[in-house]
């Protein structure tokens, strides 16, 4: 039976996630059939270029068709808790951007709902289901670095988007691109560190817009994260064991070149497309609407290699440093089922 796909807001990663999905090959049985934004010209729009047979005008009517089975949330990160419940409350499993929610409170609740209604729900980490990622992966099992003992990962780029320096949708340099270095470290490390240390800087809307974030593991393991919103960094990541190290070559958060042990450097080309993306190395968005699709028709509510423990696990992890940094939301002082 064919997985029904419904997306959600017709914005930049919208476009590139349905372009990466449409334009590859061997998706199987699965197709995009619905698109809605508050402004249906944009969904029209989105919808003619991409080839999408329904269009909504609000996010409900979307929710409350019964043509789709699950949803790409690509909305702005203040809105993703509200899209969530409403998908989830209208039988809808859910893939929704990172990050997650807004604050570790957030993300448990919807958490909470995806399983009361035993639905599928993922954050959109794309990171975890890169191939070069796998192979680092298998590489570190192997012992290949021996014990790990170091990370270092920098992040950063030059932004203008209100989307990341506006408190009022949610901004945050660490919600926005530090989640990518957060992620890398629970990779490798699969535990949570016993000590976070952040120091940053504020913008004028008292949003963080560059930090350094020390993660402490114990026994001497540690990563060492840079990310910037308004400085453009080399974006690698190195991991470094005790019988060597392999580098994640720019851009890290989505590679198609790793550095490994044997100093070799692989390439993992990805598929191409006639349309254009707006983000570098979008065509690997498909990765995770392969294991989504992969998990739904398993019977999982959650992904192996995006549980909803890390999930969690990286709120709290970014709640502690907006909490050190200073940088708080309103949805902070709220409680929620």
């Amino acid at each position: 039976m064919t997985l029904r796909w419904g997306i959600v807001t017709a914005g930049k990663i919208s476009n590139d996630f349905v372009n990466a999905f449409n334009s590859y090959p061997e998706k199987g049985d699965q197709e995009i059939v619905a698109v809605a934004a508050r402004n249906k010209d944009r969904a029209e729009e989105f919808a003619k270029l991409h080839s999408i047979a329904k269009v909504f005008d609000s996010y409900q009517a979307l929710a409350n068709s019964s043509d789709i089975d699950v949803v790409y949330i690509g909305a702005l990160n203040n809105d993703h808790y509200g899209l969530c419940k409403m998908f989830l409350e209208n039988g809808k499993h859910v893939l929704c951007e990172k990050p997650f929610c807004l604050n570790a409170k957030q993300t448990q609740s919807v958490i909470n709902l995806a399983r009361k209604k035993n639905l599928f729900i993922m954050e959109a980490v794309w990171t975890r289901f890169s191939p070069a990622y796998i192979d680092v992966e298998k590489e570190i099992e192997a012992g290949a670095l021996g014990e790990i003992r170091f990370i270092e990962g920098n992040f950063g780029i030059y932004c203008e988007s209100d989307r990341v320096l506006k408190k009022e949708y949610g901004g945050s340099t660490v919600l926005d691109i530090g989640i990518y270095l957060l992620q890398l470290s629970q990779y490798v490390f699969k535990e949570e560190p016993k000590n976070v240390t952040a120091v940053g800087k504020l913008n004028d809307e008292g949003v963080d817009e560059s930090e350094t974030i020390i993660l402490d593991y114990g026994n001497g393991r540690r990563a060492v994260l840079n990310t910037q919103s308004g400085l453009v960094l080399k974006n690698n990541a190195t991991i470094y064991g005790t019988k060597g190290r392999i580098t994640i070559e720019d851009p890290f958060h989505f590679p198609d070149k790793v550095t490994h042990v044997d100093g070799s450097l692989r390439t993992y080309p990805l598929h191409t497309s006639k349309l254009p993306y707006v983000y570098g190395n979008s065509a690997g968005l498909v990765y995770q609407a392969l294991e989504v699709a992969r998990c739904i028709r398993a019977g999982l509510i959650e992904s192996p290699r995006m549980s909803h423990k890390e999930t969690v696990v990286l709120a709290k992890l970014m709640d502690t440093v907006r909490s050190q940094l200073g940088v708080h939301y309103d949805a902070d002082d709220e409680e929620y089922p």
